[in-house]
C-alpha cells in the first residue's frame, strides 16, 4: 500500500483494487500517465496537477487513463467557462449560505451499506427570491469538493435522494433547459465523483417532463442509475436502508435538520447575518434562463419542447416509473 491509500480501510483497498483496478504497485505510474497527457490541451489551464488530486479521477473513471484525463480537463475546462459561477466558490458567499442553510445539500450522517455518503434535497425549500438555481448548484459543487478529499468517497461514491414533494409547478417553472445543462455538465461530466444511485420521490408530473428535456443529455450509465419511485417509498427502502433515513423519506430516523450540513461547512458564521446581493455574481441567470435554441441544443424530437411543460396524456403508474432494480456499484 502506497501512502496515497493510507486513507482506506482494508475493506476499501479491496474495493479499489476490485472494482476500479486500483493497483498500489503502478499508482504512481498511473498518475504519471495522466499527467503526461497535459501537454495536450494547452488551452486549458490545469491549476492543481499533485499526485493525490489526479488520483480521484482515475478512481472516478476506473483507472482508465484516457477517461481520466479527458475527466481533469473537463472540469477545469467547465470552471474556465463559467469564470463568475467559482468567483467566491465559499461556503460565506451570501447565496451559497442562503441555499446550503435550506439544505441544498443535505447531508446524512449515515452511510448507506456500500459505504456512500447519502445527499438529499428537499426541492420545495427553493426560496427564489432569497437565491438562484445557480447558487444551488454552486452549493452542491462547494459541499462535493470538500467531501471527495476524502479517499473512502472517492472510492465508495454517492448517492443523490430528491423529494418533490410539494414542489410547485411555478418552481419547477424556473428550471429552464439551459440551468439543467449546466448542472449536468458540472456534476456528470466534469466533477470527479461516483454517483451510484439517483432516487427522485413524490415526483409530480412535471418533473417527468423536465426529465424528458434532459435525457438526452445524460450518459446511458446515469440514466440506469436514476430511479423514480414516486410515492412509493418501499421501492426507495428496497435500496435504501429505513434505519439511515429521516421520517420524510420514510425512514427511522428524527426528521432532517437542514442546517446540519451548512453548520458544518459555515462554523461560526453560520449565524452571522448576510445580505444577499445578485449584483456580486455577474453570470446572467437571465441568459440561463432563456432557452437554448435548436442550434446550441441538439435533441430528438420525441422531446418536450424547452421551457414548455405539457401534462402527459397519461401519467405512468409508480411501478412503471421505477427503473429496474439493479446492482449499484
Amino acid at each position: 500500500m502506497t501512502h496515497l491509500q493510507a486513507g482506506l480501510s482494508p475493506e476499501t483497498l479491496e474495493k479499489a483494487k476490485v472494482e476500479l483496478k486500483e493497483n498500489p504497485d503502478t499508482v504512481h505510474q498511473d498518475i504519471q500517465e495522466v499527467r503526461d497527457m497535459i501537454i495536450t490541451r494547452p488551452d486549458i489551464g490545469f491549476l492543481r496537477t499533485d499526485d493525490a488530486f489526479i488520483l480521484r479521477f482515475l478512481r472516478a473513471r476506473k483507472f482508465n487513463h484516457f477517461e481520466a484525463f479527458r475527466l481533469l480537463a473537463q472540469y477545469f475546462e467547465y470552471r474556465q467557462q463559467n469564470l463568475d459561477m467559482f468567483k467566491n466558490l465559499k461556503a460565506t458567499d451570501p447565496g451559497i449560505k442562503q441555499a446550503l442553510k435550506d439544505g441544498f445539500p443535505g447531508v446524512l450522517t449515515n452511510l448507506d451499506r456500500y459505504g456512500r455518503k447519502i445527499l438529499i434535497l428537499f426541492a420545495a425549500n427553493w426560496d427564489q427570491s432569497r437565491y438562484t438555481f445557480v447558487d444551488i448548484l454552486r452549493a452542491i459543487l462547494l459541499s462535493l469538493e470538500s467531501m471527495i478529499e476524502d479517499p473512502e468517497l472517492q472510492v465508495n461514491g454517492f448517492v443523490l435522494i430528491i423529494d418533490w414533494s410539494n414542489f410547485t409547478f411555478k418552481q419547477a417553472s424556473k428550471l429552464t433547459p439551459s440551468m439543467l445543462r449546466l448542472a449536468i455538465e458540472g456534476l456528470q461530466d466534469s466533477f470527479p465523483a461516483r454517483f451510484g444511485g439517483i432516487h427522485f420521490v413524490n415526483q409530480p408530473w412535471y418533473i417527468h417532463a423536465l426529465y424528458t428535456v434532459i435525457r438526452p443529455f445524460l450518459k446511458d450509465k446515469t440514466r440506469k442509475r436514476i430511479f423514480m419511485h414516486g410515492n412509493n417509498l418501499n421501492s426507495l427502502h428496497q435500496l435504501m436502508h429505513p434505519e439511515i433515513l429521516p421520517s420524510e423519506l420514510g425512514g427511522m430516523m428524527p426528521p432532517y435538520d437542514m442546517g446540519t450540513w451548512a453548520r458544518t461547512l459555515l462554523d461560526h458564521a453560520y449565524d452571522e447575518e448576510t445580505e444577499y446581493c445578485p449584483e456580486s455574481y455577474s453570470l446572467s441567470v437571465k441568459d440561463l434562463e432563456k432557452d437554448l435554441s435548436p442550434k446550441t441544443m441538439k435533441r430528438s424530437q420525441s422531446v418536450v419542447e424547452p421551457g414548455v411543460l405539457k401534462r402527459p396524456e397519461k401519467v405512468k403508474s409508480e411501478e412503471e416509473n421505477m427503473q429496474p432494480l439493479l446492482s449499484l456499484d
